[in-house]
């Protein structure tokens, strides 16, 4: 018995490994269908691998990190050939997703984003300042390498650490929920989940494809489903706004048709930004209300409950429980 159950941890590790590879080959390959080009680097403004990891590592723990240098490998390997170069870039977008965990951790963060400060520190720490390692790595060795000049470097780094931020900002949350998902789903609110669903099918690929930059109709749809789905709704509606205004973006079409490749990458990685904090800190905060006023209602049930005990043994014997057994003032004297 000690033996199998022995032979079956490696297994489970290993199974593990390669679902995480895998993931994160999958969502790089979805990242790269839509790409810009910055400086004379190809760039991503959103890669959906950084929040697979940073997802996979809070959920599984930090024995997963073999199957995102994995990923990252194959990643690499359908791009260019393995060179040294290639390597420092896997050590990098190895190593930023580790950090972002290992962060996240220390600051006590809770998977299910029920509080501000978890809100706040994946924000803060698992995509700023984490995904720094990254950028700096990788623009880096493009400098180094020859691929860009130094005059563009900047551009190429602000555009690599905003795209791996995006990735953690807007996957991650969504995988966080999706790993906390029990079936049978209640369906207490599906009729107003429907018609939200349905107004941001029609709604969201208009504002992003219409010339007159009507980008701004989102927020409503945002703050309505974090109002009454918090995290579910709310991320939900910010990963489809997302895609849609990224492949506008990509497409050059909408409000980015007349614009530059720099103003293109600027003006979605801006919008991007802005909604996934918005969608993020807002239903964090809700959410931590919902759970502050659930508290006080329990509280007071159980101190209704306690007086109902309390007035019940008085009547009983007549007298308040607090006098039994003490001497009054007259026995005394």
């Amino acid at each position: 018995m000690v033996g199998s159950q022995d032979l079956r941890t490696p297994v489970v590790v290993a199974l593990q490994t390669l679902a995480v590879a895998a993931c994160y080959y999958v969502s790089g390959q979805l990242g790269l269908l839509r790409e810009l080009v910055v400086e004379g680097a190809v760039v991503t403004p959103i890669w959906p691998p950084t929040g697979v990891s940073v997802a996979c590592l809070l959920i599984l723990g930090l024995r997963c990190w073999p199957g995102i240098a994995l990923g990252a490998f194959f990643i690499i390997l359908s791009l260019t050939s393995l060179t040294p170069s290639a390597l420092g870039v896997l050590a990098g977008n190895t190593a930023a997703p580790v950090a972002g965990y290992l962060l996240l951790r220390r600051a006590g963060f809770r998977a299910d984003l029920a509080r501000l400060r978890d809100g706040l520190a994946l924000v803060f720490l698992g995509a700023f300042t984490a995904m720094l390692i990254s950028s700096t790595t990788g623009a880096g060795i493009l400098i180094a390498t020859g691929k860009i000049e130094w005059p563009g470097f900047w551009a190429v780094w602000l555009a690599w650490w905003v795209g791996d931020a995006m990735g953690v900002l807007i996957v991650t949350p969504v995988l966080l929920l999706l790993s906390r998902v029990r079936l049978p789903l209640p369906l207490s609110r599906w009729k107003e989940a429907t018609g939200l669903a349905v107004i941001a099918c029609c709604l969201v690929p208009l504002a992003a494809h219409s010339p007159f930059s009507l980008l701004f109709l989102i927020y409503p749809l945002l703050i309505w489903a974090a109002l009454r789905f918090q995290l579910a709704g709310s991320m939900v509606c910010a990963l489809f706004a997302s895609v849609m205004t990224t492949v506008a973006a990509t497409d050059r079409v909408g409000p980015f048709e007349r614009l530059s490749r720099v103003e293109v990458m600027m003006k979605l990685q801006a919008f991007n930004g802005a909604m996934a904090l918005t969608a993020l800190i807002l239903s964090a905060v809700i959410t931590e209300q919902i759970y502050t006023r659930r508290s006080v209602e329990r509280a007071c049930q159980e101190l209704v409950e306690v007086l109902e005990h309390l007035t019940a043994g008085e009547a009983a014997d007549g007298r308040s429980p607090v006098e039994d057994g003490l001497p009054t003032r007259r026995q005394e004297e």
